[in-house]
Order: C-alpha cells, then structure tokens, then sequence
C-alpha cells in the first residue's frame, strides 16, 4: 500500500465516524420530534375535550338551568394528567427552571458538570415520584376509594393515567440522562453545553421570532 493510500486512511475513518453521528443525531431528532408531537396530540386533546365539557356544562346552566355536576372534577383529572404531558415535553424543550445566575460564569466544564448533574437528578426525581404515585394507586385500590363527588368516580382510573403520565416523564427524563452521562464519559463537553445547558435570552427570542414568522405563513431563519 503507497504511502498517500495509508494517509488518507485516517481522514476516512474521521469522515465515516463524523458521518455516523450525525446520521446518528438526526434519528435522534426524528425521535424527539415524534414524541413530542404525540405528548402534544395528547395534551390538546385533553384541554379540547375539557373545553367542550366546560362549554356544555355552562350552556346547561344558562338556557335549562341544569348541571352535569362533573365539570371541576374533570378539570382537575385534566390538570393532573396535563401537568405529567408537559413534565416531559420541558425536558424535550429545555424548558424546564433552572437557577443559572452564575451557570454562564463558570468555566465550560464545571457548567458541563452542572449541566450533567440537573439531568440526572430530574431523572432521580421523576422515578421518585413514579414510586409515590404508584404507592398512592395501591391504596387507592386496597381501599377502595372514591372521589368526594356527585359522580364518586372510582379514584382508581385517573390516578392510573396520572402515574403513566408520570412514568412516561421518568422514562424521558432517565433517557436525556443517560445520553448526558455517555457524553461525559467520551468527553463531550461540547454537546452537553449545547444541548442541556439552560436556555439563554436570545435563544428563547429566536424561538419566539420563528414562530411569529411560522404563524405568518412564511420560513423561520
């Protein structure tokens, strides 16, 4: 083999291994995407239907003076189940709360360590309060019990879409973890800063500018 052929075998590798992860990356995009999209199909669905509930339920009120008496149970069903939807779409979003006051100060690998370190403990988080919510439907089911309502709904049924709601933020939050530890092991910081680092200023105004431009009918930038 020349000399030139075995040169160029390095660039090579590099070029195939840059290939594979971005044919990588973009499978992973197609993924969030749909689970987004399905999380979001979910979420106005519930809120459509609760908005119709509402709407009759005002209607009967007005014009015959007559009450479904199920409309704030409803709501609070929809609310609970609702928050859970959205617990993991601002995962996908980077929406969630963080206090990063100083986040930007640091050095770049004290805030990949930080950045590592919110994700994982979301993750913990989310399989904690998977437990309790799972602890909750065993004692609702030993005992029984029913919502203090005209209706009495066996508490049984929301509460077990409230926990699947749940399970589904644990199962996203520890999938976003993972990938978070993979890409400390390798070492790179590089992504973890671009893609779990809290959102800036400008980041959530160029979202905000391609939705208006969206909405307008035209091409985000």
């Amino acid at each position: 083999m020349s000399t030139a052929s075995s040169n160029n075998l390095p660039r090579i590798s590099e070029a195939g291994s840059r290939e594979s992860e971005e044919s990588g990356r973009a499978a992973s995009k197609r993924l969030k995407e749909g689970i987004e999209s399905a999380l979001a199909l979910v979420f106005g669905v519930i809120f459509f239907g609760l908005s119709v509930v509402v709407s009759v339920e005002t209607l009967s009120r007005k014009l015959f003076n007559f009450s479904l008496q199920g409309a704030d149970e409803l709501g609070g069903y929809a609310l609970a189940l609702g928050s859970t939807l959205a617990f993991s779409l601002a995962i996908m979003g980077r929406a969630h709360i963080r206090v990063d006051v100083f986040h930007e100060r640091l050095p770049k690998s004290w805030q990949a360590v930080l950045n590592l370190l919110s994700i994982v403990s979301l993750a913990a988080f989310g399989i904690f309060i998977c437990w309790l919510a799972f602890q909750v439907l065993v004692d609702t089911l030993n005992y029984g019990s029913t919502a203090p309502t005209p209706w009495a709904t066996p508490l049984a049924y929301p509460q077990s879409l409230w926990l699947a709601g749940l399970i589904a933020f644990a199962l996203v939050a520890g999938g976003y973890s993972l990938q978070a530890i993979r890409l400390f092991l390798n070492g790179r910081t590089d992504r973890l800063l671009t893609d779990f680092s809290p959102k800036s200023a400008k980041e959530e105004l160029k979202e905000e500018l391609d939705d208006l431009v969206l909405r307008q009918g035209g091409e985000a930038s």
